[in-house]
């Protein structure tokens, strides 16, 4: 049995490198014999204690796992150029030229696009980082979605040592209908938002929103939205109250400001999900970039999962405390189609593009993914 495993391990690494997978040393480097071998390309490169597993598994182009130490990829999707220093990615997508650090924990519904990257010991779940945005170290974020900024070089960014408090603790088992929006899918695809600083060794309690342009100051914990271009400084007294989980219970306020933030975030991932179907999809056909189109998908069933989780969790608490339910079917219609004119320029990467666009051609797009996600708002 024990000759069998090996050969078979042995045989798979020999047809990666037969058609240009580079395998620093196929001694440290495991295969899962589900992989799909089709879906690990040509000029990846597969460093020391390296496992891959999953039959959703695809590694990109020139791509790099374990640079810097052992790396698990498990059914993830990592795109052209991107790279994982080392540490666990399962269920997650990384589109073309994201980098996650060493030591990371990326766990189920993590999608970053490109530029996206994120220092040592980051962890992150149901979490989104659009173009650019840039995590420093020792941070945990689970349930928001991040965008802002106009390029690699102007991005927005989370200092080190924050964290996103996901968790409310009211009631029997508490809830986690807290998704929080630093800046949004409808203005940040475009590029040309002001970034976000969110100061290190500091949190927010979701459900929040940060605007664009917006600065945290480090060492606090966010405790309420701050609107667009606005330095944030909040503080809080101390207090003492008998508190009892059973018997403790959020305000009638609480439970309609939950149900909003909710719903708006769903129409922000429905608008994403709109993007990608119509825009980035049919961009990578026109190129007929078979791959992209493969790691575009992948960040398709990525947003997917996180709608799943939004709806879970929102009936989850809508449930316990009588909170009005939504109409979540709405969310499986197919968005609207973008008929508008524009030049797709196949010839240019994705961000080239972006940035190439005219003033009408950006104002019909914006106009578009605007009326979906107020579809969604409205139905839900």
């Amino acid at each position: 049995m024990k000759n069998s495993m090996n050969y078979s391990i042995e045989s798979s690494l020999k047809s990666l490198e037969d058609k240009g997978v580079i395998i620093i040393d196929p001694r440290q480097v495991y295969v899962s014999p589900d992989l799909d071998l089709d879906r690990i390309y040509p000029g990846s490169v597969l460093y020391p204690g390296t496992r891959l597993t999953g039959k959703r598994t695809l590694i990109g182009t020139g791509a790099e796992i374990g640079v810097e130490g052992p790396a698990t990829v498990n059914d993830s999707v990592i795109g052209a150029k991107a790279s994982i220093a080392s540490g666990y990615v399962t269920e997650s997508t990384l589109l073309p030229r994201a980098k996650a650090g060493a030591n990371c924990h990326y766990r189920g519904g993590t999608l970053l696009e490109e530029e996206a990257n994120t220092a040592h010991t980051v962890g992150l779940k149901q979490t989104i980082m659009m173009y650019g945005v840039t995590m420093g170290s020792l941070i945990n974020f689970c349930d928001a979605l991040l965008s802002g900024g106009l390029s690699r070089k102007i991005h927005t960014e989370v200092g080190s040592g924050f964290i996103h408090f996901n968790f409310t603790p009211w009631g029997e088992s508490g809830d986690k209908a807290t998704p929080s929006l630093i800046g949004t899918v409808t203005e940040g695809v475009f590029l040309d938002k002001p970034p976000i600083f969110l100061g290190g060794m500091s949190g927010i309690v979701g459900p929040k929103e940060i605007g664009f342009g917006s600065m945290t100051i480090a060492g606090q914990v966010v405790r309420k939205s701050v609107p667009d271009e606005t330095m944030y400084s909040g503080g809080r007294s101390d207090f003492e109250r008998p508190f009892s989980y059973n018997n403790s219970q959020p305000s009638e306020n609480h439970v309609r400001f939950k149900r909003e933030s909710n719903i708006e975030y769903l129409a922000q991932l429905y608008a994403l999900k709109a993007w990608y179907t119509q825009i980035r999809l049919k961009r990578s056909r026109l190129c007929n970039n078979e791959e992209l189109s493969l790691v575009y998908s992948g960040a398709l069933e990525t947003i997917e999962e996180c709608v799943k989780e939004r709806v879970k969790r929102y009936k989850s608490f809508a449930s316990q405390w009588g909170a009005e339910p939504l109409n979540d079917a709405c969310l499986s219609e197919d968005p609207f189609e973008f008929s508008g004119s524009i030049d797709w320029k196949p010839e240019l990467e994705y961000d080239k593009w972006i940035w190439s666009l005219s003033s009408s051609e950006k104002s019909l797009l914006h106009d578009w993914i605007v009326s979906c996600a107020n579809r969604v708002k409205s139905n839900l």
